[in-house]
C-alpha cells in the first residue's frame, strides 16, 4: 500500500477528491497584497495532498480495526463468563434442590450422596464418619460448602474460594466475625409505653 502510495500518478489525482481551504481575500480584515500569490497550487501539491489524505485514511481503518477486534475478544470473553456464569447457577440450583432433613446453614460443609433410586440427598456425615460400618450406605458424590451468598463451593475449590473471599473482604471492609445483636428490653420498653 505504501508503494502505490508513493509512486501515484499525477493524472490519478484528477480522480481524488481534496478540500481545499476556501480563500478569503481579507483575512482579519486586512486585504491581501497578492491573494492570487497567498493561494496559488501546482498538481504535485494537490497529488502531495491526496497522498496525505489516503495515508491517514488507512490509518483511521486500521485503528478502527484493531479496535473493533480488542471488542471482538472483549464480547467472546464475555460469553464464556456468561456460559460460566449459567452452569454454575444451574449446579447451584440442583444442590439447592437436593433432599434434605435438616437446615442449612452457611459456612458449613455438607456431603452429598445418591440412593440406588437416583435420588441425591444432602448429609451431615461425611465418609470417614461411616468407616465404622463399612462405608457409606450410599453413592458418595462430594463434599460442599454452602457460601454466605447461598452458593456452593466444591471440596476441590475450598482453599480457592476462601482466598477469593478473603480478599472481598478485605476490599469492603468487612470482618468475618459479623454480627447482629438484638435488645429485646428495648423493644419491650417501647412496647410498653404505647
Amino acid at each position: 500500500m505504501k508503494r502505490r502510495l508513493l509512486s501515484m500518478d499525477p493524472n490519478e489525482a484528477s480522480n481524488l477528491t481534496v478540500a481545499l481551504v476556501e480563500r478569503n481575500p481579507n483575512p482579519t480584515g486586512i486585504p491581501l497584497v497578492n491573494s492570487y500569490a497567498v493561494g496559488k497550487y501546482d498538481k504535485s501539491d494537490l497529488v502531495s495532498l491526496a497522498q496525505e489524505i489516503q495515508k491517514a485514511d488507512s490509518f483511521v481503518q486500521a485503528t478502527t480495526s484493531s479496535k473493533l477486534q480488542m471488542i471482538a475478544e472483549q464480547v467472546r470473553f464475555l460469553q464464556q463468563q456468561a456460559k460460566q456464569v449459567l452452569l454454575e447457577a444451574k449446579e447451584n440450583v440442583d444442590l439447592h434442590h437436593a433432599a434434605c432433613n435438616f437446615v442449612k446453614k452457611p459456612g458449613n460443609v455438607y456431603y452429598l450422596y445418591e440412593r440406588p433410586s437416583s435420588q441425591k440427598y444432602f448429609s451431615m456425615l461425611s465418609p470417614k464418619d461411616w468407616e465404622s460400618q463399612g462405608g457409606p450406605p450410599h453413592i458418595y458424590i462430594g463434599a460442599y460448602r454452602l457460601e454466605r451468598d447461598m452458593s456452593w463451593t466444591p471440596e476441590t475449590k475450598f482453599d480457592e474460594r476462601s482466598d477469593t473471599l478473603n480478599v472481598i473482604d478485605k476490599i469492603i471492609g468487612v470482618k468475618s466475625n459479623f454480627s447482629i445483636t438484638y435488645d429485646s428490653s428495648a423493644h419491650n420498653d417501647s412496647m410498653d409505653a404505647s
